[in-house]
């Protein structure tokens, strides 16, 4: 990953690379600023192996000090800057991270954890619109040369968070050897193809694996990447027209946001050609407005920070014959295996529900310090997804539930039991069950079932604002209902399917 832009360096060095804001950043400029920053890593004494983390939104920055973590041969723990302090200050201990870069309003708002990371050599605090920064100090002070340093296939590039289980969030490590697996496969597909002619409008955070795929692979093809600090409905179309977007990358919420915007009905889509959304099933209704309004191919994909981002796409000619097949996710992606397998590991046949298990050349390596985590999820090289579905006679597969509780809000991952636990600790919370109950702009929402104390009157929004003390704001309940007692089997465990059934009753599928 380390010469991701190399071949455009060499032939078209003034080519625009990346737009932010309205800056244009040149592939040669973006390959001296990588080159400055990872001379100042190595200078700051990093070794390889060791992590620099990065709490910012999109820009042109965020994406150099990516490059530069490879060539220097250390791995970027990319923040969700939506976390609460608390989720921060985990994660920073728990990466090991020895260099932060972070922007100004997430200094101010995340200082304590930052202050508590024993382990951080510096701070450096930098803002994308504002030059003079200190990090910008400390960069321009070393040399725009390439770095010494050789990187390996086997080196950790990236580390990001998933939602844990325990309620602990879980670092995925994927290598420069998956990522380049991961580019060959899709290139591999006509349809999927960039080049130098394509302006690429990824407005997904680079703290999630497709915003941060998607915008290192359109450098590797000499495309040109469009860049905001973050989506903003109501100008994302005006961006798309302005632009020149060719492709563009969507969860489907963000694409029904879109489509509820006024002045949408009005612009020229023309040069746009492919939107792929994933992260969460698309509603019916919205995919076919959004194919009427914005008159391009679409694609939907499938896949897990586990497994690089990508496991499965459902292409352009699937979406035209329409039919059955999209309700479901496609077929694998070259280099990519889906099998469905029994509790007991052994393959089912098409048609019958199972648990998907995934093989992949782009597979991440291991959960960061947590053995228990990485073998409970990988059967040899399979890895269990906690989704449930099945295949059918031509290998496309559909997506039926989950094994596990995981909900999926506007392509968030949120797992009960992280809610549960800072619900469960407000005055009068007797026991707490979170579920997901669909919604039609979020795919699921959040809703907490509430066992209160005898004689406890719980104030409903005294509750939730507890609980964003604790967790990010996207992952508070939408709705909260007092109920008593909570269904559970003979062993104690809350049954969840049981809460579930009577908000998913009548529909196909029982997820969002």
């Amino acid at each position: 990953m380390a010469g991701l832009i190399d071949r455009h360096v060499r032939e078209r060095p003034e080519a625009v690379a990346i737009r932010f804001n309205g800056r244009d950043t040149t592939f040669k400029a973006l390959e001296n600023l990588s080159n400055r920053m990872a001379n100042a890593m190595i200078a700051e004494g990093l070794e390889p192996g060791d992590r620099i983390a990065i709490l910012a939104k999109n820009s042109d920055q965020y994406l150099a000090m990516v490059l530069a973590s490879a060539k220097a041969r250390v791995c970027a723990v990319t923040l969700n800057w939506r976390l609460a302090p608390s989720e921060i200050a985990y994660i920073l201990e728990h990466s090991d991270a020895k260099l932060l870069f972070v922007e100004p309003e997430f200094l101010a708002s995340h200082a304590a954890p930052i202050e508590a990371a024993g382990q951080l050599r510096r701070c450096l605090e930098f803002s994308p619109d504002s030059p003079g920064s200190v990090a910008e100090t400390w960069w321009m002070s070393a040399p725009a040369t390439p770095p010494a340093t050789v990187s390996e296939a086997s080196d950790d590039f990236v580390q990001m968070y998933t939602s844990g289980t325990t309620g602990l969030p879980k670092g995925v490590v994927l290598t420069h050897g998956g990522y380049l697996a991961a580019y060959v496969a899709v290139n591999a597909l006509a349809w999927a193809r960039y080049d130098e002619t394509d302006t690429i409008f990824p407005p997904s955070p680079f703290f999630h694996v497709s915003g941060l795929n998607v915008a290192l692979r359109a450098l590797n093809t000499g495309a040109r990447v469009i860049l905001r600090p973050m989506f903003i409905p109501t100008e994302a179309p005006d961006v798309i027209v302005r632009e020149g977007v060719t492709r563009a990358l969507m969860v489907p919420a963000v694409i029904a946001q879109l489509l509820a915007t006024p002045s949408v009905r009005q612009l020229d889509f023309s040069r746009l050609k492919m939107i792929t959304y994933g992260g969460s099933p698309m509603p019916p209704k919205v995919l076919e407005e959004a194919q009427q309004v914005f008159g391009c191919s679409f694609v939907q994909g499938y896949g897990l920070t586990e497994t690089g981002g990508q496991a499965t796409f459902l292409d352009p000619d699937d979406h035209r014959t329409g039919g059955r097949r999209l309700g479901s996710c496609g077929r694998p992606t070259p280099g990519c295996e889906v099998r469905i397998c029994d509790p007991d590991g052994q393959t089912l046949p098409p048609e019958t529900v199972g648990e998907i298990q995934i093989r992949s050349t782009s597979m991440m390596k291991e959960y960061w310090k947590n053995p228990e985590a990485t073998s409970a999820t990988m059967s040899g090289d399979w890895l269990k997804t906690g989704d449930a579905g099945y295949l059918d006679a031509d290998g496309y597969l559909y997506i039926h539930d989950r094994v596990k509780d995981m909900i999926v809000s506007g392509g968030e991952n949120i797992y009960p039991t992280e809610v549960e636990n800072a619900l469960s600790s407000y005055p009068g919370v007797a026991e707490v069950a979170v579920i997901g109950v669909p919604d039609e702009k979020w795919g699921e929402a959040v809703k907490a079932l509430v066992v209160p104390k005898p004689g406890a009157q719980i104030d409903t929004a005294g509750l939730i604002a507890h609980a964003r003390e604790r967790i990010a704001g996207y992952k508070l309940p939408k709705s909260v209902d007092f109920v008593s007692p909570l269904p559970r089997n003979a062993s104690g465990k809350i049954l969840r399917r049981a809460l579930r059934e009577p908000f998913w009753a009548g529909r196909s599928k029982q997820v969002g």
